[in-house]
């Protein structure tokens, strides 16, 4: 009998949990007749997820050493097994989410991973699987290198980035209900739709993790048109024009 692996139950539980909720959201889909999934889509996006399952091991390797060492010349000690430090970190992690994923939309180098996960064209739960396989290998982890060099431990960092990307999973659907007032200050399915949405007017919005607080104070805040559904993927990109001229074709041939 193989000994209990805490990591891997933990995982298959996190899987589990996700692959119930994508079914109970397509389900509720299939009744109330909203098409919510297109299943060539939700079969490449499970595609992509599998292959960024088996590069994990390589990124985490490529992360591991810069952590250490910058948690080894921390000029503090942090701890974020007190409620300060877990708040703190927290604060940290989603104000660094906030302008990486700015960044990644401004960025080509950045854009290039981060363009896959906006790449579908339904708003679904199967949407926040589809992330580009190349993240950690492009150095996105060193948005957050410096949390390890101000003192608080790697395995803590990667804890709470964990669990913002968690939250964000329930980000992706189309069909939970509105925050109320909480959606002034936490991100929500409404705000994430708009993130999403390939409309000129709702390009570059809401980069928030689990606060769209960073939004509206850095000026990238905005809400759903009113009475216009959204469209999602990528925007097209016009081919680029050929310049013709005849001194580029001396012999007339163009």
């Amino acid at each position: 009998m193989q000994p209990f692996d805490p990591v891997h139950s933990m995982r298959f539980g996190v899987i589990a949990v996700a692959m119930a909720f994508m079914l109970l959201e397509y389900l509720i889909g299939r009744l109330a007749h909203h098409d919510l999934y297109d299943m060539r889509e939700t079969a490449a996006t499970f595609g992509v997820a599998a292959g960024h399952a088996l590069i994990r091991g390589l990124e985490a390797a490529i992360v591991a050493l810069p952590f250490m060492l910058a948690y080894d010349h921390r000029i503090f000690d942090l701890d974020a097994g007190t409620v300060a430090g877990a708040i703190l970190l927290f604060l940290a992690v989603d104000f660094i989410y906030y302008w990486h994923h700015r960044a990644s939309h401004h960025i080509r180098w950045l854009w290039a991973t981060h363009s896959v996960h906006h790449s579908p064209t339904r708003m679904n739960l199967t949407a926040a699987l589809r992330l580009g396989w190349t993240a950690n290998i492009s150095g996105h982890f060193l948005f957050y290198l410096p949390l390890a060099f101000l003192g608080f431990h790697p395995f803590a960092i990667v804890a709470a980035l964990g669990a913002n990307l968690a939250y964000q999973f329930f980000l992706h659907t189309e069909i939970s209900p509105r925050f109320g007032v909480l959606e002034w200050i936490l991100n929500s399915p409404a705000h994430h739709r708009v993130h999403h949405a390939s409309d000129v007017e709702c390009l570059d919005k809401n980069f928030g993790g689990t606060l769209i607080l960073f939004d509206r104070l850095f000026g990238t805040f905005a809400k759903a048109p009113d009475g216009k559904p959204l469209t999602y993927g990528l925007r097209a990109v016009a081919p680029r024009r050929i310049i013709r001229c005849a001194s580029c074709f001396p012999n007339g041939a163009q």
